[in-house]
């Protein structure tokens, strides 16, 4: 049985267009280059000919990685799901007990986690322990660096 992927709308709509760029446009690029490069003759040591070659199977892999994505896609929609609880989709805003630090994390899942954006895996430490809170609640969560305190102060669709 296929694993289920764990996607919002958006990052379900990213990978599409990814797809829908590699197909149309990168794909018969890599092919003119390969066609290009057979015309230069002998194709035994032709620098030209193995990148693009290397080039299309690194593509035809990311496809294939992008196609199979699509297929095993589960959409959440934090739309639908309650706001009473922290869940997938939704965007949590949070106080550091110890630091004061007001911070908001969307909890998705781990394919388009992005900490660098506010994006969090819901497999994730973090992600993880705040899933099932209530606007109100007190996380404790054991991270690497020690012991992050959080209240949470409210739950959104972003």
């Amino acid at each position: 049985m296929s694993e289920e992927i764990l996607l919002t709308q958006e990052g379900y709509d990213k990978i599409v267009a990814e797809l829908e760029e590699l197909v149309a446009f990168k794909r018969p690029e890599v092919a003119e280059r390969i066609k290009e490069a057979i015309s230069y003759g002998d194709i035994s040591e032709n620098a030209e000919f193995d990148s693009a070659k290397n080039e299309q199977a690194e593509l035809e892999q990311r496809i294939d990685k992008l196609e199979n994505m699509i297929r095993k896609a589960k959409i959440i929609d934090g739309e639908e799901m309650s706001k009473d609880k922290v869940g997938l989709g939704l965007t949590v805003k949070a106080r550091d007990e110890d630091t004061g630090e007001i911070v908001e994390y969307t909890i998705v899942g781990a394919t388009e986690s992005d900490p660098f954006i506010g994006k969090i895996s819901n497999e994730s430490l973090v992600g993880a322990s705040l899933i099932g809170r209530k606007k109100g609640d007190r996380a404790e969560i054991q991270i690497p660096d020690g012991v992050v305190k959080y209240e949470i102060l409210d739950i959104y669709k972003k």
